[in-house]
């Protein structure tokens, strides 16, 4: 299915352009930091056997050579603005990290059960709303660009398998309005960028174990001839099952669809607290949450034809209620899991 002409909004940057392959991108051995440079500034010091040390140089030191950061519209309780994602980049990027932008497309979390439209343009027009999404998503890149941080990837959308910016673009009764703002949104990437090198674009599932749901949703995103690069899952087994049903999915899409899969959120305690009572895949124990990565990657890299491109953690460096899904203690010292890929990145 093809979205009908009179559907299609005009734009002065031809989509045929986003279809150009961007250059091969190394194993992504990533995590998600967008709550580092808050907790940093909170005072939170980061140690690696109670050595103080800044968290990105950290996770650098073991293998790390990407980094997720995520933006919201206008946050109101939390730090993921455009001036501290862009701050939050550079540091990075001076230390050598690869960019993956993720775009919530809206002022707080975005996921398969909240995609809340941006208090701003709640009650636009849908043609406004495509503009504005547009708009906002070319403005954006621009001044990453002008900071000297473009993206390497973007993700058009956080987890949109029922859609993005309810009521307009909820799933599965307005798949063509739907498909319409992700186009608007990867036009406004290739807008912004100028004359930079073409971030790849990222479809980013939150069905990390489940072939029937990852092909029920792409098989309808692909009849709208809708050009990416990159699918992202989320896996969190407590959710979303299995790791063998993880490698059955990466398996099927990577034969079916022929396009780069990363895990782009994955993550998992190490203390109790999501399998209390039932059994668990590994225990929630420092030692089980680093075997639980070091499966995770190891299940990625045996994706046929090489299709399997990275493993991102989320997040961490996160404080509070979620600190058991972190990379590091109580104490912030660092974990056992922060040990998983020397072997890969060391000589």
């Amino acid at each position: 299915m093809r979205i009908p002409r009179h559907l299609i909004v005009s734009f002065t940057i031809s989509v045929l352009a986003v279809s150009i392959p961007a250059a091969c991108q190394d194993y992504a051995i990533g995590a998600d930091v967008s709550f580092l440079a808050q907790a940093e500034q909170q005072g939170v010091v980061f140690k690696e056997n109670g050595v103080a040390k800044p968290g990105l140089e950290i996770l650098r030191d073991h293998g790390y050579n990407w980094i997720r950061l995520r933006l919201f519209r206008v946050p109101t309780d939390l730090p993921n603005n455009l001036d501290y994602t862009i701050a939050l980049a550079k540091k990075a990027k001076s230390l050598g990290f690869h960019f993956l932008l993720d775009y919530h497309y809206a002022d707080t979390w975005a996921d398969p059960g909240h995609q809340p439209m941006p208090k701003a343009w709640e009650g636009k027009r849908h043609e406004e709303l495509v503009d504005a999404v547009f708009a906002y998503t070319r403005d954006t890149i621009a001044a990453f660009r002008d900071a000297g941080v473009l993206p390497d990837m973007v993700q058009v959308g956080n987890e949109i398998t029922n859609g993005m910016m309810w009521p307009d673009g909820k799933l599965p009764e307005n798949w063509d309005k739907f498909a319409q703002l992700v186009y608007a949104g990867i036009n406004g990437v290739d807008a912004g960028r100028g004359n930079g090198r073409r971030p790849r674009i990222m479809i980013h599932l939150d069905r990390g174990a489940d072939w029937k749901g990852t092909k029920a949703f792409l098989d309808k995103l692909n009849s709208y001839d809708i050009p990416y690069d990159v699918i992202g899952q989320s896996y969190y087994p407590w959710w979303h099952g299995s790791l063998n049903e993880l490698r059955a999915n990466l398996e099927f899409m990577a034969r079916e669809y022929r396009k780069d899969v990363i895990v782009v959120e994955a993550a998992y305690n190490w203390q109790p607290g999501n399998y209390i009572g039932k059994p668990a895949p590994f225990p929630e124990s420092p030692e089980g949450q680093r075997q639980f990565l070091d499966e995770v990657n190891r299940v990625v890299m045996e994706t046929p034809n090489g299709r399997g491109k990275g493993v991102f953690w989320w997040e961490p460096a996160v404080t509070g209620p979620l600190t058991a899904r972190g990379f590091f203690d109580d104490t912030h010292n660092a974990l056992p899991v922060i040990t998983v890929f020397d072997r890969f990145s060391r000589k």
